[in-house]
């Protein structure tokens, strides 16, 4: 009987890691399709082969302890070129990383929370110890939306962290990583360097 458990306990453990390659092979291809529908997008469906991403690893998805800030002053966060635009910090999500310890601040946009479709979007930019390395040394973004908290809690995935426009081609205003966004540790998951030519 113990081994019948461990089997299907394994076979459950296969299946469940499956799933989630699965999940994350899907988010990906919907990433790579948007840029053919984006008009300002740089790339190209041919650039699209040339995207690299870390294997999907379900050990960089968190659940972080949400603290969701009130009346916090506007802030224009800083870009690699052009004019920056204003945010707010949203909230601070506290969340445990390969056994350490972290935090990262959420932020909101000012301008595009006035647009219906992203009235509920969050930006969670970060950089980390593999930017210059694997990954783009100007930092990366993940998505968030206001009904990912639930409670106090949220999910942190960064299996599904990507590269900023500037990391493809220049001439974009992409936000900078703020230092309380920088961390200390290497996130091996998400996006890696893109293997065309060189952003900013």
């Amino acid at each position: 009987m113990k081994y019948l458990f461990f089997l299907l306990l394994i076979t459950g453990l296969s299946c469940s890691a499956q799933d989630y390659s699965a999940q994350i092979a899907k988010f990906r291809q919907q990433y790579k399709d948007d840029f053919l529908t984006d008009n300002n997008s740089p790339l190209k469906k041919d650039d699209l082969a040339l995207l690299r991403f870390y294997d999907a690893d379900s050990s960089y998805r968190v659940t972080a302890t949400v603290e969701v800030l009130l009346n916090q002053p506007g802030f224009i966060m800083p870009v690699f070129s052009g004019t920056g635009s204003e945010y707010v910090k949203y909230a601070v999500l506290k969340f445990t990383l390969k056994g350490k310890p972290t935090q990262l601040s959420l932020y909101r946009s000012v301008s595009l929370a006035k647009l219906p479709q992203y009235k509920d979007y969050l930006f969670l930019p970060f950089a980390d110890e593999t930017n210059g390395t694997t990954t783009y040394g100007g930092g990366r973004y993940i998505d968030m939306r206001t009904g990912d908290i639930n409670g106090n809690t949220a999910v942190v995935d960064f299996n599904k962290a990507y590269n900023p426009y500037c990391a493809f081609a220049a001439g974009y205003s992409c936000p900078k990583p703020p230092d309380e966004n920088r961390l200390d540790v290497a996130i091996e998951a998400g996006e890696k360097n893109y293997a065309g030519g060189k952003g900013h």
